[in-house]
C-alpha cells in the first residue's frame, strides 16, 4: 500500500439496501431483487437505536436450512443487531484489522449516524490496495 491514506469513503460502493425490521424475509428477498443487492441494512426504529444487518447467508442459514416460511419469519428474528459499522474517514488498513479481529467480511459506512455505504474486505483490495 502506498503512503497515502485510503479512506472507507473511497472504496465503499451503493450496494445495499435498507429495510424496515417488521418486513417478512419473503419481502426482504423481493427488497434484494428489485434493487440487486446481497446486504440488507435494517433501518432503526428511532435516533437511539441501532442499524441492524441481514445478508443472504442469513436467510439460507436461519430461513431456509430451519425449512422456516420466508413468508412467516421477520426480517428482525434473523438480523445481526447492532451491525458494526465504521467511519467514512477511517483508513481501510484499521477496517481489515477490525473485519479479522471479529470475523466479519462488510460492514456499514457511517457519517453522521446514517449509513453511506457499504465497504467489504473485496473493496478494501480491488479499490484500495494499488495506487492508481
Amino acid at each position: 500500500m502506498s503512503d497515502s491514506i485510503v479512506k472507507n469513503e473511497d472504496v465503499m460502493t451503493q450496494d445495499f439496501a435498507i429495510v424496515d425490521g417488521l418486513l417478512t424475509v419473503a419481502e426482504a428477498i423481493e427488497v434484494a431483487l428489485e434493487k440487486n443487492v446481497e446486504v440488507l441494512f435494517v433501518n432503526k426504529r428511532n435516533e437511539n437505536d441501532e442499524y441492524g444487518l441481514v445478508l443472504m447467508s442469513d436467510i439460507a442459514k436461519k430461513v431456509l436450512a430451519k425449512d422456516r416460511a420466508p413468508e412467516r419469519v421477520n426480517v428482525y428474528e434473523i438480523m445481526t443487531k447492532p451491525a458494526v459499522s465504521v467511519h467514512d474517514y477511517m483508513d481501510v488498513r484499521y477496517t481489515a484489522r477490525l473485519f479479522d479481529n471479529l470475523g466479519i467480511t462488510r460492514a456499514p459506512v457511517i457519517a453522521d449516524k446514517e449509513i453511506l455505504g457499504l465497504v467489504s474486505y473485496n473493496d478494501i483490495v480491488l479499490k484500495g490496495m494499488l495506487k492508481r
